[in-house]
């Protein structure tokens, strides 16, 4: 899956490493690479919550101004670029990624990016419900993904913002449906959800 189009592409600024050349070739050096690891993991969340994006194919989008500076001519190889992901799969780069379908293994699997995790989103979805008064109120998940109800759902007055939406994150309006499904697990399992009915016709009642 590549890229989905940005919203605001011209908006996006690249951190200042990305003009050095060197910054497209994993170093040698530990310590070096080290430092180039996380400046990466880094770029990766930044760019795809600038566009929406949850899930990447390293494949797709090695040819993306992500992983390839049109200025310099540079452009991370495909092997930098798993172990970049791999890394950030791992407890030292954050669990910020997580391999689907064989990983770095299937050499340009696709990966998931959280720019926010499972778990960070459930604050999230909590926050708004706790915002707009929705608790022990029955929703769909359509109307919860993709509903105008959710529309923007991160602009809410400062003074009553709480700690999960203080500093005005992208909202959840059509996160990819897996995702949610795996956020609203964490709060189901915190007692805070309830999630009911078939597939198609889901729902989801919060405590």
């Amino acid at each position: 899956m590549a890229p989905a189009q940005p919203r605001t592409a011209e908006s996006f600024t690249y951190p200042q490493s990305y003009s050095f050349p060197p910054f497209f070739t994993l170093q040698p050096n530990l310590q070096t690479r080290l430092s180039q690891l996380r400046k990466w993991s880094r770029l990766i969340q930044r760019y795809c919550r600038h566009r929406h994006v949850f899930k990447l194919s390293l494949v797709a989008a090695l040819d993306t101004p992500l992983f390839k500076n049109a200025e310099l001519r540079k452009r991370l190889s495909v092997n930098d670029a798993l172990q970049v992901v791999d890394w950030m799969t791992r407890d030292e780069g954050g669990r910020r990624a997580e391999w689907i379908d064989g990983g770095v293994e299937a050499k340009g699997g696709t990966t998931w990016v959280y720019w926010k995790r499972p778990e960070e989103w459930a604050e999230v979805i909590v926050g708004w419900v706790e915002d707009t008064g929705q608790k022990n109120t029955v929703l769909t998940l359509y109307e919860l993904m993709n509903g105008e109800m959710t529309v923007g759902q991160g602009i809410v007055p400062r003074e009553k913002r709480s700690k999960s939406n203080a500093h005005g994150m992208l909202d959840f309006h059509g996160m990819d449906a897996e995702l949610f499904h795996r956020s609203l697990a964490v709060l189901v399992k915190r007692g805070k959800a309830q999630v009911f009915g078939s597939e198609d016709q889901q729902g989801v009642k919060f405590f």
